[in-house]
């Protein structure tokens, strides 16, 4: 018979995974226990890992606006997190080899197309081929995963024209030139002048509105 606390994680994860993953999510809970936390959105990170030293538990945040296949791939990355500490405690890289190893062996039975559409089962696999600290770094993995994302208006800042305005993280700037995987933008009120990734997800605005 399932526990309390495993009908509850069962409950909290079955409204953020894709179906096909939900119950993998669970027996990762079952096997190395933790404390989940769905956050608010946060804009410096999608999920984190930490251990209580004085209680010696694990939590795990994951932000509770991103859809399904973003919330899995997070999910499974801080799991990867727990799971390196618990084999090499703080003496290793937060997103070094070991975890590089962990990540990829947890996301393995669920890199299937069951679990995520082509379209994104094909950056994804190549992401996995060396994974970094963020998703967000591999602009054609997050450009897949955006496009799941729920409507708010929002596009990609490569979808943006240059000399186009946009709102990004509470500033008002313009798209000035593309440099590879990123825009140069200058913020309109201070004239800085920021490289932002292309991924980046933004609001454009009109000409009247980027004037006021």
């Amino acid at each position: 018979m399932n526990s309390p606390d495993s009908q509850k994680i069962t409950e909290v994860i079955s409204r953020h995974v894709p179906p096909a993953a939900q119950s993998y999510c669970v027996e990762l809970w079952l096997r190395y226990p933790f404390r989940l936390r769905i956050s608010p959105r946060r804009l410096t990170k999608l999920g984190d890992y930490r251990y209580d030293k004085g209680r010696k538990t694990h939590q795990i945040s994951v932000n509770t606006t991103l859809n399904p296949y973003a919330f899995l791939i997070t999910y499974i990355h801080e799991v990867a997190h727990l799971l390196s500490f618990q084999a090499y405690g703080f003496r290793i890289a937060p997103h070094g080899q070991e975890w590089k190893k962990s990540f990829s062996e947890l996301m393995q039975p669920v890199l299937n197309p069951l679990v995520f559409p082509e379209e994104i089962l094909q950056p994804l696999s190549h992401y996995m081929c060396n994974p970094k600290a963020a998703s967000g770094s591999d602009q054609r993995l997050s450009l897949a995963l955006q496009q799941y994302d729920r409507p708010d208006g929002s596009v990609a800042l490569a979808d943006v024209m240059p000399s186009k305005a946009f709102r990004f993280r509470k500033m008002l700037m313009v798209k000035e030139s593309v440099r590879r995987t990123r825009a140069l933008c200058r913020e309109i009120k201070s004239g800085k002048r920021y490289l932002v990734s292309q991924a980046a997800r933004v609001q454009p605005v009109t000409e009247a509105k980027a004037d006021e």
